[in-house]
């Protein structure tokens, strides 16, 4: 997703901001209502640095007469950079905690990993369920959802750069994967476990019905006001006693604290209340 802001980089004046924001939409239907400014005006920075333009205004000149340009802007923007096991001590809880429970009170369950980047989050839970709980596997939907197209055809391709796959436990890299190349491709016993879909968090209003939520370290790049919106709509998805989990610099608030009840404040647990 967006990063911070560098205060060296002069600021983006208003008039360019918008318009700037006008392409991205009639582009792709991108729309940047909802995430913070200085987030947003950072990876432009990136662009106007790559492109060598003189100033944010001749950047923003160039985009309106480069479609090319504005596709490397919305790579930009929305990119979200993972890997296997990221906060291993996440995983850990839901493996040991949250997944028998929900596999002893529930007939099927639908997981979702929301801002999954290149799946793997999705492909993580996979290969938890597959190593943990095998014969529950086929209980068990998984589907990954990020807001750029280009980003989930990779997830779907699961083909891995090494540096993707640093906290393995021994002998996954072996069990689970297929060297092709300089990377790792995953074997369809997991990749096929996983489903793909495009949403946008800024247009979504309603999700499927699920009973895990992972939505971490995406949060921090959206407005208070609309991050309190999202979270509702994740309330309203869960089912009674559904999990959400966040990144560990997010948080609860506002009208969504009482949608939830705190399981592991370190970790970033929360059940749908």
């Amino acid at each position: 997703m967006l990063d911070g802001v560098s205060g060296a980089e002069p600021d983006i004046a208003p008039e360019t901001f918008e318009a700037i924001g006008r392409i991205l939409k009639t582009r792709s239907g991108f729309t940047l209502d909802g995430y913070k400014d200085k987030c947003v005006k950072r990876r432009i920075h990136i662009r106007v640095r790559a492109t060598q333009s003189p100033s944010p205004e001749a950047y923003g000149e160039l985009l309106g007469q480069s479609t090319t340009e504005q596709d490397h802007l919305l790579r930009v923007l929305t990119i979200h950079v993972s890997h296997f096991f990221r906060n291993p001590s996440v995983f850990e809880k839901l493996a040991t905690t949250v997944l028998p429970e929900l596999l002893a009170s529930r007939e099927r369950l639908r997981l979702m990993s929301i801002g999954c980047a290149g799946g793997e989050e999705p492909y993580t839970l996979a290969m938890i369920l597959k190593e943990r709980f095998a014969g529950y596997a086929e209980r068990v939907e998984i589907r990954g959802v990020d807001v750029d197209a280009a980003t989930l055809v990779q997830a779907r391709e699961a083909i891995y750069h090494p540096d993707r796959l640093g906290e393995l436990a021994p002998g996954q890299l072996e069990r689970w994967f297929e060297p092709e190349g300089a990377r790792f491709r995953l074997r369809p016993e997991l990749s096929g476990k996983v489903a793909f879909s495009q949403a946008d968090l800024n247009h979504q209003r309603e999700w499927e019905p699920c009973d895990l939520i992972l939505c971490r370290n995406v949060l921090i790049y959206f407005e208070r006001e609309r991050q309190e919106t999202i979270l509702n709509a994740f309330a309203d998805a869960l089912a009674p006693d559904g999990y959400l989990v966040l990144g560990k610099s997010e948080t609860l608030f506002g009208t969504a604290r009482r949608r939830f009840r705190t399981v592991c404040p370190v970790e970033r647990i929360y059940r749908a209340v």
